[in-house]
């Protein structure tokens, strides 16, 4: 995730809306006996944890495809092994470098 994205996510005050979901009534009881001994003021922000924690777990799962995908289609095309390997490593540390003379992300 990027650096601006996760400071968005992280900031308390980020606007909100009112959504209407209807839910079985024993899940909700179950969620207002947890929330508390979770740590949770009540058992809504603890919906929206657990919407929250899905959230994240499908998007890095389908981010993960993507690459997976398109490094698939990368190696029908003939790219290396090598150049995906650098190509990944660069893409995982995120930093700027300069190396052999031109810039990359590392």
């Amino acid at each position: 995730m990027k650096i601006e994205k996760l400071k968005k996510r992280l900031d308390r005050n980020r606007p909100m809306t009112t959504v209407t979901l209807r839910m079985p009534e024993d899940v909700v009881e179950d969620l207002k006996r947890i929330a508390p001994l979770l740590g949770f003021s009540g058992y809504q922000p603890l919906m929206r944890a657990y919407i929250g924690q899905g959230l994240r777990e499908d998007l890095e799962r389908l981010d993960h495809d993507t690459v997976t995908a398109l490094v698939a289609s990368l190696r029908r095309r003939g790219i290396s092994e090598e150049v995906l390997e650098e190509a990944l490593t660069e893409v995982t540390h995120g930093s700027l470098q300069l190396r052999r003379g031109r810039c990359c992300l590392l």
